[in-house]
């Protein structure tokens, strides 16, 4: 079963791959996880959902989104998008765990304000060791706003259900977008020590000669090294520097090529290649857009 791939298109679909009576609402859907149960032919499955998920486990469960296993603890919050691989890597019997599951399916919110703005919520593209870790009074306010989304769909569904459940769903993630920001405050002297890590990547890069051999570094390339998926680690530089990963790369380039305007004879395009552009006129309107001067009048008038 180790190999088995199952695709999971419709909140309706997976309800019925998994036991669940028929939902009451086919576009978004809480499980109460103390009613889930991961039978032993259930482990190793890998299944895709086209559905965003947000979940809340109160006790350990081991559970592998993507390449990374994580164990839950008491309190953490793990979102994924449509489209990730999530996996069950140990049995659980009914009861064995209390928590939620909210699923919605990406039709949802199409067309709406929240439709327009989800990828703003750049936590669902956080990996499983990037959760949210939450106080017991967040972990209710969150609850609360799960309850009244349940009670919507389940108690009516008239003319003004949806704008009511998007905009239920919104404050969740509005509440998460706040909590998040608590978190990466709390972790203040940890993530100054990625945001020296990651200066300190960009440096042996350039002097390692790679700039010029392998081009510009991605910031899937920054966000590896330091063990962090690329939407934390942009998020965890704009918290602690105001900048986002792209800025942190292009400013050290500009930064390398004003030092070499000024102590070399090369060319405007020798040190393009030099930084990794292939292109020499990209490097000049980088350059003109982040000092306001062209590389040629910027080594006049310095």
């Amino acid at each position: 079963m180790s190999n088995e791939i199952l695709k999971i298109d419709s909140i309706t679909q997976m309800h019925e791959i998994f036991g669940y009576e028929k939902p009451k609402h086919p576009l978004i859907t809480v499980i109460d996880v103390s009613k889930l149960k991961i039978t032993k032919e259930m482990i190793n499955v890998k299944v895709t959902l086209d559905l965003y998920y947000i979940g809340l486990k109160s006790a350990s469960c081991g559970i592998q989104y993507g390449r990374g296993n994580y164990d839950f603890e008491e309190g953490v919050l793990v979102f994924t998008s449509p489209g990730q691989v999530v996996s069950a890597k140990s049995e659980m019997e009914f009861d064995q765990e209390n928590g939620w599951m909210l699923y919605f399916h990406p039709d949802l919110i199409h067309g709406t304000h929240l439709g327009n703005q989800i990828d703003e919520y750049s936590f669902f593209s956080y990996e499983a060791n990037e959760a949210l870790h939450l106080s017991d009074k967040e972990k209710q306010i969150l609850t609360d706003c799960v309850e009244n989304i349940k009670e919507e769909y389940n108690e009516r569904i008239d003319n003004h259900s949806q704008r009511v459940i998007v905009s239920s769903l919104e404050l969740l993630l509005n509440y998460c977008l706040r909590f998040y920001e608590r978190q990466f405050h709390t972790r203040a002297t940890q993530n100054k020590s990625t945001v020296s890590e990651v200066e300190s990547i960009l440096k042996n890069y350039y002097k390692s000669g790679l700039l010029a051999e392998n081009g510009i570094p991605s910031i899937h390339y920054l966000a590896d090294k330091v063990n962090l998926s690329d939407n934390y680690l942009s998020d965890l530089l704009k918290k602690e520097t105001g900048k986002s990963a792209k800025d942190h790369i292009n400013d050290f380039l500009i930064d390398k090529a004003k030092h070499l305007l000024l102590s070399t004879e090369d060319s405007v395009s020798e040190i393009a290649y030099l930084l990794g552009f292939n292109y020499p006129h990209y490097f000049s309107r980088l350059f003109k857009t982040k000092t306001g001067i062209s590389p040629n009048k910027y080594r006049e008038v310095n």
